[in-house]
């Protein structure tokens, strides 16, 4: 079994991508972080996570441009997927957490 590393990206990394991280944190096959593309997020993504992952989750189109923006080369093998969950939860909230095991799963092909 390999196992893949996952990187999740929002803005501030302070609702989305940390629940993420939660939700997916305990799988058997994923390593998994979460990072912010604003320079004031808790954790701004660096060149170190883009290395890292294998593959990464934005969860808005903006979120996979501003990754284009700063780190095209690095991310010209990279799987990229945008989850279109809009800036409107909280953290851990119940329909975040169902929507982000739905769709990281549906990609991922495994459950949680």
């Amino acid at each position: 079994m390999e196992i893949k590393n996952i990187l999740f990206i929002c803005s501030r990394n302070q609702w989305r991508s940390p629940t993420a991280e939660k939700v997916w944190k305990n799988h058997p096959e994923l390593n998994v972080r979460s990072a912010g593309t604003s320079p004031r997020a808790k954790r701004t993504v660096s060149v170190k996570d883009i290395q890292w992952a294998d593959i990464i989750f934005v969860m808005e189109e903006k979120h996979k441009s501003r990754l284009k923006a700063q780190f095209t080369r690095l991310l010209n093998h990279k799987p990229t997927h945008v989850l279109d969950i809009p800036d409107e939860y909280q953290y851990m909230d119940e329909e975040l957490v169902e929507i982000i095991k739905q769709t990281v799963g549906s990609y991922l092909i495994v459950d949680i």
